[in-house]
């Protein structure tokens, strides 16, 4: 490949606008938000290019205002699974015989769209379908899912140009080709930018896909849809369909041409699936690829050296931002007995500033989470935290569910480290600490390692050279993305790659070469190009006398 392909823009980081007071960027959202809460959309599935509806209209509500509609959603069943599986195969060898630099001009184009007019109807939707504040969304909608379309280019060109060594007289080399068959992208509600890269990572390398999003962002997944067929995506390369998670597995999961899953959701769901695809293993022509970012049980570990006003703006952003609905988000805090009075203080000034409500008001910080199902829980473990004898709620504690689905920033006091909530992916605005003795560090430590399923993220705050070094050899299989002196969330593509073990998914770190490794089957091809006449080797040859 030409040297000056590398030239071109397409592996720099997305620079966050501000929406600061005054700006222009403050003033087209807001004028876009206005326009979207406005009118009630239609949202189709897309299957083939098409658009398809069925009977079954699903209410969008913002979660912020429920009584508000935002958009109607067609639901469709297991016929449309089927649909977008045929659409799918059939669109396969034609896009796969594309050249690979006419895929990523697609990727490319799109990635520009959303950087430019379409940035603000992307991060509107964002906010408005998944409760996202204006930082959270730019973030998200804007930057991350366009350094996702950019860098997996990058990606793709750097794998196509892993070749073997070719000794004299031939030419060995590998081709990359898709998987054979089609792959499954299954997203969550809580990153519009993962819901856009688990159809685009396998689709830029030539696969073709059927994409169901969560019900709590088809209004963002419409979104990126319709970016994607601005961009020139071919009909059936990626497939749409609003259908429920156990309709679409029971259909994807019994055809044989199933030939991977790009998932990012619950563990408890990615473990069904693994053992769904293992009882079916006989059925596939192929061994599936299994690609999945699950849950985690998020750490801070303080020691004494800690910087106390450092720490509390890590747990105040680690804990809080987007109501921590993050995967990284930090949900469990160690923090040593001879700081803790002073954190706790710090803590509490910096959590009295902290608004709480409607995305619409860019000064509020933390809004709502995001359905009655996730609210019903998250107060059941705080009404539980103030009954038990072994926590005490320390901050926050509130909730309110009659416009939209609030809980306050919550933090409990754990009196023992394996308190539930300590233990527990809860996935909101809900943080536990913990007060351990000084001279138990590496007790405690100890007690971080083995306290949860999960190895996501973690961070560690010290100023001490020597604990630092210690407390992340001895973490080293507690985080797939650890964090020195920062809070655990805020991977940057192309900085940061992203992923867990143990009980959080296969680490197969997202928007890196890594990845985009499983969406491809390798064939290597060696060329002789002188052909040998003789089958005899030198040493068959007799003794010369």
């Amino acid at each position: 490949m030409a040297k000056g392909i590398f030239n071109l823009p397409i592996a720099k980081n997305e620079p966050v606008k501000t929406y600061a007071p005054g700006s222009p960027e403050r003033k087209s959202l807001k004028a876009k938000l206005e326009e979207m809460r406005s009118i009630e959309a239609e949202l189709p599935m897309i299957i083939g290019g098409r658009e398809v509806t069925t009977d079954r209209r699903m209410r969008v509500s913002p979660p912020h205002d429920h009584k508000h509609t935002l958009a109607y959603f067609y639901q469709g069943d297991s016929s449309h699974v089927q649909m977008a599986i045929d659409a799918a195969l059939e669109a396969k060898k034609q896009w796969a015989d594309l050249s690979w630099e006419h895929r990523a001009s697609i990727f490319l184009k799109a990635a520009d769209l959303i950087a430019g007019p379409y940035r603000d109807k992307l991060n509107a939707a964002t906010m408005l379908g998944q409760g996202k504040n204006v930082f959270q969304a730019e973030i998200d909608s804007a930057c991350e899912i366009i350094d996702f379309l950019r860098f997996g280019v990058k990606c793709m060109m750097d794998i196509y140009q892993m070749q073997p060594e070719s000794a004299a007289g031939i030419w060995n080399y590998n081709q990359y080709r898709p998987l054979e068959g089609f792959v499954f992208a299954l997203t969550p509600f809580n990153f519009t930018a993962i819901a856009g890269n688990l159809p685009s990572a396998p689709a830029m390398m030539g696969n073709t896909v059927v994409w169901k999003p969560s019900n709590t962002a088809v209004y963002s997944a419409a979104v990126i849809m319709e970016v994607l067929q601005e961009a020139g995506l071919p009909a059936g390369v990626i497939n749409l369909v609003y259908v429920s998670g156990p309709v679409a597995g029971n259909v994807i999961f019994n055809h044989s041409d199933f030939a991977g899953i790009h998932f990012t959701g619950s563990t408890a769901v990615f473990q069904n699936i693994w053992k769904t695809i293992g009882e079916n293993i006989f059925k596939y022509k192929s061994y599936p690829r299994i690609v999945g970012e699950t849950g985690g049980k998020d750490f801070i570990f303080a020691d004494p050296t800690a910087d106390p006003q450092s720490l509390a703006i890590g747990m105040l952003r680690g804990a809080f931002e987007y109501q921590g609905q993050k995967c990284s988000a930090a949900s469990r805090v160690y923090v040593p007995e001879s700081i803790w009075d002073e954190v706790r203080e710090r803590f509490g000034k910096e959590l009295a500033t902290v608004k709480m409500g409607p995305v619409e008001d860019f000064t509020n910080f933390v809004n709502a989470v995001i359905d009655e199902k996730s609210f019903d829980k998250l107060a059941s473990y705080i009404d539980a935290a103030k009954k038990s004898p072994d926590a005490e709620v320390i901050f926050g504690g509130g909730y309110d569910k009659s416009v939209g689905y609030f809980i306050e920033p919550t933090v409990i006091l754990a009196k023992k480290p394996d308190y539930i909530t300590m233990v527990e992916e809860l996935f909101g605005p809900v943080l536990t600490v913990f007060v351990y003795e000084d001279e138990r560090m590496d007790e405690t430590l100890a007690i971080l390692d083995r306290t949860s399923i999960y190895a996501l993220t973690g961070a560690v705050f010290s100023q001490d050279r020597y604990n630092i070094e210690k407390i992340t050899k001895w973490l080293e299989n507690a985080a797939g993305n650890f964090y020195i002196n920062d809070k655990p969330t805020g991977a940057v593509v192309g900085q940061q790659p992203f992923g867990g073990a143990r009980g959080s998914g296969t680490n197969d770190k997202a928007g890196s070469v890594f990845n985009m490794l499983r969406w491809t089957s390798i064939r290597t091809v060696k060329e002789t190009f002188v052909s040998p006449k003789d089958y005899m080797y030198p040493n068959f040859l007799p003794d010369r006398e």
